[in-house]
């Protein structure tokens, strides 16, 4: 019988919400150049002696307000998706989780894949729009690792997944238990990037004249900006929700060169049309965390700060059963 492993792996997480364990985590995070693609020096000098120093103690203390008894969210929600996937699979398949920077790390996953002698793994990369800084660089560092081996097993990649009708069930899921109907407006919030990455991912020429908000072009297929509007209008249309009623934006940005309309802007201006009920969908996690649990609790006051009375987060798949079913449609 062949060994056969599944590997799923999510962005990262401190070891702990001290200073310590932050800084030491921003630092991997951060020095990523698919992460922050500008020249080695320039980056190096930008990441450690400009932006972690002066963001090193506010993102502690926004990680001190995420972490729960149970540690990490994102953590915590991958070990109970792992457990339950595991107890799905077939003798000789065997789940593995990894984070792409901290703990459990990606080498030590790869490292025990090829201690067990796996002879065929599936990677699924937990990002269901692909971008270069989230799914790319994973791809990257799994193949630097086991170039070095002399026995490479067969690699599969589940490069993106947001269309897979089996994730949109399952999201679709988390929202019905909403009632639509009851929201002035739903917006649907995608983790931003800057403009940069998106031109960077196919030729410039061709988004002149793009219209990926409202299709996937020919050269899009791994456009980060296409797929995330595509998978609103999936998850509207499996909902009959009216689309004059929703907004796509992006959350978390760096700068004002980076994906819009900003999830911030939106909610003050709806806010100031008089809308008093939000719905936030956050479809780019499938798995609740720090921009999902605390970026949208404050988004939460920004609306009441400007006369709304209410925004409200769908919950992510976490470690549903809804989507333990979907993974295991999706990995085929």
């Amino acid at each position: 019988m062949k060994k056969r492993a599944l590997l799923l792996v999510n962005v990262g997480t401190p070891d702990n919400a001290d200073k310590k364990a932050v800084r030491r985590f921003l630092r991997a995070f951060l020095n990523d150049p698919r992460v922050i693609d500008i020249p080695w020096l320039l980056r190096k000098m930008l990441v450690n002696l400009i932006i972690i120093p002066f963001r090193v103690h506010k993102s502690t203390r926004l990680y001190q307000r995420l972490w729960t008894v149970n540690g990490s969210p994102l953590l915590y929600y991958m070990n109970g998706l792992m457990k339950k996937l595991q107890s799905e699979m077939p003798p000789g398949l065997v789940v593995y989780g990894a984070m792409r920077y901290g703990n459990p790390s990606l080498v030590g996953a790869l490292q025990q894949i090829k201690n067990e002698g796996i002879q065929e793994v599936t990677v699924l990369p937990l990002f269901p729009q692909y971008a270069s800084s989230t799914t790319g660089t994973v791809v990257a560092k799994i193949f630097k690792e086991i170039a070095k081996w002399q026995a490479i097993p067969a690699i599969r990649i589940v490069n993106q997944f947001y269309n897979h009708p089996a994730f949109i069930n399952a999201f679709s899921n988390q929202i019905r238990s909403f009632n639509t109907n009851s929201f002035d407006h739903i917006i649907f919030s995608y983790h931003g990037l800057p403009e940069r990455q998106i031109t960077n991912i196919h030729p410039a020429v061709a988004c002149q004249n793009c219209n990926c908000t409202s299709e996937i072009p020919d050269h899009g297929t791994f456009c980060y900006k296409a797929t995330c509007y595509a998978t609103t209008r999936l998850l509207i249309n499996n909902l009959n929700i009216p689309f004059n009623k929703t907004t796509t934006t992006f959350q978390s940005r760096l700068s004002k060169n980076w994906l819009a309309p900003f999830t911030d802007d939106t909610i003050v201006g709806l806010a100031q049309k008089g809308a008093r009920r939000i719905l936030v969908v956050a479809p780019a996690f499938v798995a609740d965390c720090l921009e999902t649990i605390v970026e949208i609790e404050d988004y939460n006051l920004l609306f009441q700060k400007h006369g709304g009375v209410e925004l409200i987060l769908v919950p992510s798949l976490n470690d549903t059963d809804a989507w333990v079913d979907a993974v295991l449609e999706i990995i085929g």
